[in-house]
């Protein structure tokens, strides 16, 4: 049997585990592991931006996955960019094994407002299964409500639902990954 595996990178609060891991189970029926991994934080820090490159936590994540891993994604809560965006929410292969997603930008805390940890589990759960959905092969949807209809703000994150629209469920279900229980 294979497994997406879920991989906290340095998380200060692992409560958020549980919920994405059941989220994640419940949307795509998948099953589901929680592993640790080393990840080098620090050697993804880029100085001159204060950010981590995703990029270099994915290629980190992807190196040397556990032998029945089905799709492999880290969790971190620090602050995620790419070279050619100022941040992004999380990034993914698409049709590879590999994601990653932070809390870091998705906190109400970043902006200002209070802490309210419903709205954070939320938004991380559409945005781990968002990246899941690429590394499956979907691009983003024109969908408003499906999850894998683009963010490119918190706002949009909040006006999605956590399902996949049925054309992307189909899309996903024509690749014939789904392992039901």
């Amino acid at each position: 049997m294979s497994y997406i595996y879920i991989v906290p990178i340095k998380l200060k609060d692992y409560s958020c585990l549980k919920p994405l891991k059941e989220a994640i189970s419940h949307t795509l029926h998948l099953n589901i592991k929680i592993c640790e991994s080393e990840i080098d934080l620090p050697s993804t820090f880029d100085p001159s931006r204060n950010q981590y490159n995703s990029s270099l936590i994915l290629l980190q994540l992807i190196t040397n996955p556990p032998k029945d891993t089905l799709k492999i994604l880290g969790v971190a809560d620090v602050d995620l960019c790419i070279p050619i965006l100022t941040f992004v929410f999380g990034e993914a292969q698409l049709n590879g094994v590999g994601a990653v997603v932070s809390s870091h930008r998705l906190d109400n805390q970043y902006y200002g407002m209070p802490k309210d940890d419903k709205i954070l589990s939320d938004r991380l759960i559409k945005e781990a299964i968002h990246e899941l959905g690429h590394t499956y092969g979907l691009v983003h949807c024109n969908r408003p409500h499906c999850v894998m209809n683009a963010s490119t703000y918190v706002e949009d994150i909040d006006q999605k639902s956590k399902e996949l629209c049925p054309s992307c469920l189909k899309g996903i279900q024509n690749k014939k990954i789904f392992n039901f229980f």
